[in-house]
């Protein structure tokens, strides 16, 4: 009872507070055919939370003492984000995809469900970076790590191995095949064998090498140095730079976010990092796969290469916006559409997607998020904090998923109090010593009765223990 009388202690009860949700927090469709937000509105109401349709003009005489949410998943535009929150309406913010311009006032804090937060530009936290305001701003990382990584396989595998099965199907259900005949003029390849560069060892990054290593394909990441260690500890390959990652490639797949902003040039430190030197040193007829943000690929260099041949399809997951008044458009994926006529056999555009129309990541990150805020509000406790920790506030630490991102000090604490679980992790590892030890001091002449006496234990002991060990989020790089 001791963490419920102090979060009673933290509320003021002589105020209301106040939150905006500006995304959807539900995508799939309820009785009334709207996206379905009941799941997060569950949560919030069993943190003690009180959940509002509509803004705050709409509702008088809140309960004070209490944290009360108002869902406005239609907001879009700049100009409805500043007259809703640009006078310091809502205490705090709860975001997605929506950008929350730099004159919106959010005293308490933000975050975005997702990782990046680049569209959290609000000043009260310092912009995209949070860093020099004075508000929190965190995010969720972690919670939609695995739904991109699997829409970055399902890119690959749409045109590697290179069967054309539509054609074949095509010709099937027209009763146009002879397999005995014709099926030896579709040759390909299985990806077993193939390379694929990877560019980030974040958590998407780290995701879609573990599923590319269940398909048999060499991976090769390019990270910063101190993750070296803990790359080749996984059974990847390590390059220290880009180049060197995406030297032979057959795919190549960004994930490393657009890094700082330069507000002298207006540019990111990641901007255009997949350039002409970095295509040109994949394997001909090679996959590009941008699933992060599309400000990180060059776009004069990927027509060239599309021109050349040397990038055969490349799939991009990038903002797109449209003005509803003039139909312009902008964002991220506009250069992109300068392709379509050259390239368009070459290209598969999506809107940001990947991620985004995951329901179970969306409502995990819902319910992460308000965790969060509730966690600001009551006890002034930042988890998952981005940039710098405001004056006043402490330190949660960070919050991923099972199995998503570095295994914590916070993380092993927790499984540890678990005392049936550390024995059988004991038992598991004693068994395994105890024969690997007899098998190293073992005499010649003995070593095949040993083997034919404890192989079977042994190898269901070692698939217990990875498969153990995997559930309990133990394996990748360890992490404050």
């Amino acid at each position: 009872m001791t963490g419920a009388a102090e979060t009673v202690q933290c509320l003021d009860p002589n105020r209301a507070y106040t939150v905006l949700v500006c995304d959807l927090i539900g995508l799939l469709p309820g009785a009334d055919g709207n996206p379905d937000c009941s799941e997060a509105r569950r949560h919030i109401e069993n943190k003690g939370g009180l959940f509002h349709d509509g803004g705050l003009t709409v509702h008088a005489n809140l309960e004070k003492g209490r944290v009360h949410f108002f869902y406005q998943p239609d907001l879009s535009t700049r100009d409805e984000l500043i007259a809703a929150a640009g006078q310091g309406q809502y205490d705090a913010v709860i975001a997605a995809a929506t950008f929350i311009p730099k004159e919106t006032v959010f005293p308490l804090g933000g975050v975005r469900i997702g990782a990046g937060t680049g569209n959290m530009g609000s000043a009260s936290w310092g912009g995209g970076g949070g860093d020099g305001g004075e508000a929190p701003l965190m995010n969720t990382p972690g919670i939609n790590s695995r739904a991109t990584a699997q829409m970055a396989m399902k890119a690959m595998l749409k045109v590697l191995p290179d069967l054309d099965v539509g054609q074949l199907h095509a010709r099937v259900t027209a009763g146009d095949f002879d397999t005995g005949k014709e099926l030896r003029d579709y040759p390909t390849a299985k990806l077993e064998g193939k390379t694929i560069a990877i560019i980030g060892y974040g958590n998407i990054g780290r995701e879609l090498a573990k599923l590319a290593r269940a398909f048999g394909m060499t991976v090769v990441i390019h990270a910063r140095a101190r993750h070296r260690e803990w790359i080749e500890s996984e059974g990847f390959v390590y390059a220290a730079t880009p180049l060197d990652a995406a030297k032979g490639a057959d795919v190549l797949s960004v994930h490393v976010g657009l890094g700082n902003l330069d507000t002298g040039t207006g540019r990111y430190a990641n901007g255009g990092l997949l350039d002409g030197t970095v295509l040109s040193a994949l394997r001909d007829g090679a996959v590009l796969i941008n699933y992060d943000r599309g400000e990180l690929v060059d776009i004069a260099a990927l027509d060239e290469a599309l021109t050349s041949g040397k990038i055969r399809h490349a799939a991009i997951d990038a903002d797109l916006f449209r003005n509803p008044d003039t139909g312009e458009l902008s964002g991220p994926m506009k250069p992109y559409l300068r392709l379509v006529d050259r390239h368009a056999d070459k290209l598969e555009l999506l809107p940001h997607a990947a991620a985004d129309t995951d329901h179970p990541s969306r409502v995990a990150g819902a319910r992460q998020a308000v965790d969060q805020i509730m966690d600001v509000i009551r006890l002034r406790k930042v988890v998952n904090l981005k940039g710098t920790l405001p004056e006043g506030y402490q330190s949660g630490g960070t919050r991923t998923p099972p199995g998503v991102g570095p295994v914590t000090a916070h993380h092993l604490a927790a499984l540890a109090a678990d005392r049936a679980v550390m024995s059988e992790l004991a038992a598991l590892a004693e068994m395994q010593a105890s024969v690997f030890r007899a098998f190293a001091e073992s005499k010649e002449e003995s070593l095949d009765l040993l083997v034919s006496e404890h192989a079977e234990t042994l190898v269901r002991t070692i698939n217990r223990s990875v498969l153990l060990a995997e559930r309990l989020g133990l394996t990748g790089r360890y992490g404050n």
